[in-house]
């Protein structure tokens, strides 16, 4: 029985290592190969567990501090959420195609989910980037990026009225490409 679990972490590499130099190149290789699909796989399955959690478990922080969540914010409609840093050049330059709809396409709700940024940094890139947007929030802890299976941004995800992820997109949003997946999540709209 393990007494101290870190004892027993700290000293895992000293083991691996050791027992590494005693293996042939073969054994080494194939061990390496199984290790990474077993990690591939856990790291899969664990997303597979996230695909689709509820909108109310997905808390943010506004910028004045208040914590909400994703259902709150959607009212009833459907909703993209952009997951971004100010940081990012993509980020930055798809975020006024972004806010074009946003202003435009009123009867979706967008969400701007800042990822690992405190709030006076996302204040500064809004006003110095002369952005106007609702509903721009605080990720500090990236947990969304989890949630969507990529840390890369930026990516942008599309729900239903029913708070039902239905599509996502990696990269950067052109305003042909946003407009293709709104028509997408138009086709998902319930009716009035």
């Amino acid at each position: 029985m393990i007494k101290n679990p870190l004892t027993f972490i700290a000293a895992m590499p000293r083991v691996i290592r050791r027992g590494w130099r005693g293996l042939s190149i073969r054994k080494r290789t194939v061990l390496a190969l199984a290790i990474w699909v077993l990690a591939w796989q856990g790291v899969l399955g664990g997303l597979r567990l996230m695909e689709n959690p509820a909108l109310s478990a997905m808390q943010l922080t506004t910028l004045v501090g208040e914590s909400t969540d994703l259902a709150a914010l959607a009212d009833g409609k459907p909703m993209v959420v952009n997951l971004w840093a100010s940081w990012c050049p993509p980020c930055r330059r798809e975020m006024p195609v972004l806010a074009a709809a946003q202003k435009r396409e009123t009867w979706v709700s967008f969400v701007f989910a800042n990822q690992g940024e405190n709030g006076m940094t996302v204040q500064r890139y809004l006003s110095a980037s002369q952005l106007d947007l609702a509903n721009v929030m605080l990720d500090r802890d990236t947990r969304l990026g989890f949630v969507a299976g990529s840390m890369v941004l930026p990516i942008t995800l599309f729900y239903d009225a029913n708070g039902r992820l239905v599509d996502s997109r990696r990269g950067e949003l052109s305003a042909a490409a946003l407009a293709s997946k709104l028509n997408q999540l138009r086709a998902h709209k319930s009716p009035e």
